[in-house]
């Protein structure tokens, strides 16, 4: 049984802090996009969540390597990634455990419940999962908040 994947939630780029304003100007101003002015402190990781449409963000990510949150080499949650949500995370780590994937994890970095999974593809790209409807990637989730 393969996970369920929900949707693509987000892409985590690697930024320059010194020129986070620089690049924060880009997004906005050549692509239009707009800040989420609810990303939290993530002390160490400096950056922005740039909003795209009602289903998706780009994550900007600044600081040193590895972050404060790095679990060991090469499990640094702040490396250029893909996020996808998952219907249900406690099922998603039980089918990567049954299909021996590894897999590495981080909990309650951006909100207190929350739980991301991070795995590397077969090149070495980083992919995240994470729980539908908890983390802001998802306009009705950043509304009211």
């Amino acid at each position: 049984m393969a996970i369920k994947v929900v949707e693509l939630h987000h892409t985590g780029v690697r930024i320059d802090a010194a020129k986070q304003n620089a690049v924060e100007g880009f997004y906005s101003s050549v692509l239009g996009l707009g800040r989420d002015e609810g990303r939290p402190t993530i002390p160490g990781i400096p950056g922005a969540w740039i909003n795209v449409g009602e289903v998706g963000q780009i994550h900007l990510i600044g600081g040193d390597q590895p972050s404060p949150v790095a679990k060991g080499p090469g499990e640094d949650p702040t490396r250029p990634h893909v996020a996808f949500a998952v219907a249900d995370i406690v099922a998603t780590r039980a089918e990567l455990e049954r299909l021996g994937v590894k897999y590495w994890v981080i909990e309650g970095l951006t909100s207190p419940d929350s739980t991301q999974v991070f795995m590397n593809d077969p090149c070495g790209n980083m992919v995240e999962l994470h729980q539908i409807d908890k983390c802001r990637c998802r306009l009705k989730s950043r509304v009211g908040r």
